[in-house]
C-alpha cells in the first residue's frame, strides 16, 4: 500500500486517495449507513466532478448513466491507475473502512447512493434486493465480485448481493476468499 501511494504521488497531481467530497467516495452501508470510501485515487483529480463539467467527457457522463455506472476505457483513469484498477489494488485502503466497522471482508459490493437511486428507476423490481442487500455490511470482496464483477449488470449483481445476505455463512465467506485472489490476479470484468 505504501508503494501504491509513493507511485499514486510521483505520477499524477492530486491525492493519493479519492477525494471525500467526490460523491463516489460516499457509500451506502448497513441499514442505509453512508460512510466514507478508502479507495487508492486511479482517475485525475476531481474526475466525477469533471465527468459532468467538462466538455470533453459529456459523452462519456451520457455513456456512464446509460451503461450503470461503469465506463470501458474511460479516458479520466491514469496509467497506473489502470494497473491498480485490473488487479484491485486501488481497494486496498478499504482495510480501513473494515478497522472502523463500516465494512467487512467479505459481503454486499458498497454501492454509492446516486446508483442506488438511480438503478431502481432503471430496474424498478430490484427495490426488495437493495433493502435485503443492505441488511448485512458491504464486503471488501463478495459474491459479485468474484464471479464477473463489471460484467454484470445491476439487476443481476443486487440480486447477487440480495442472495449472500439471506444466506450469509461462515462457509461462504470461506469460499469467497478463497476464489478472491484467482478474481484479482486474472483481472477479469476489472475496469
Amino acid at each position: 500500500m505504501i508503494l501504491t501511494a509513493i507511485i499514486i504521488k510521483l505520477t499524477s497531481k492530486g491525492p493519493i486517495l479519492v477525494e471525500r467530497d467526490n460523491k463516489t467516495a460516499r457509500r451506502v452501508g448497513k441499514d442505509w449507513h453512508v460512510f466514507y470510501h478508502y479507495k487508492f485515487r486511479s482517475m485525475i483529480p476531481y474526475a466525477y466532478k469533471a465527468l459532468k463539467t467538462d466538455k470533453r467527457f459529456k459523452s462519456l457522463y451520457d455513456e456512464y448513466k446509460r451503461s450503470g455506472y461503469k465506463l470501458h476505457d474511460d479516458p479520466r483513469v491514469t496509467k497506473f491507475g489502470k494497473f491498480i484498477r485490473k488487479y484491485s489494488i486501488d481497494e486496498m485502503p478499504q482495510l480501513f473502512n473494515v478497522i472502523k466497522g463500516e465494512m467487512s471482508l467479505v459481503g454486499p459490493r458498497p454501492y454509492f447512493i446516486d446508483e442506488l437511486k438511480e438503478q431502481q428507476t432503471r430496474f424498478p423490481d430490484t427495490k426488495g434486493f437493495v433493502e435485503e442487500a443492505l441488511t448485512v455490511k458491504p464486503g471488501i470482496t463478495g459474491f459479485w465480485q468474484v464471479t464477473g464483477r463489471s460484467n454484470i449488470n445491476f439487476d443481476k449483481r443486487i440480486r447477487m448481493d440480495a442472495e449472500y445476505a439471506q444466506k450469509k455463512s461462515i462457509w461462504t465467506d470461506i469460499v469467497i476468499i478463497f476464489k478472491t485472489p484467482l478474481a484479482m490476479i486474472s483481472g477479469r470484468g476489472a475496469v
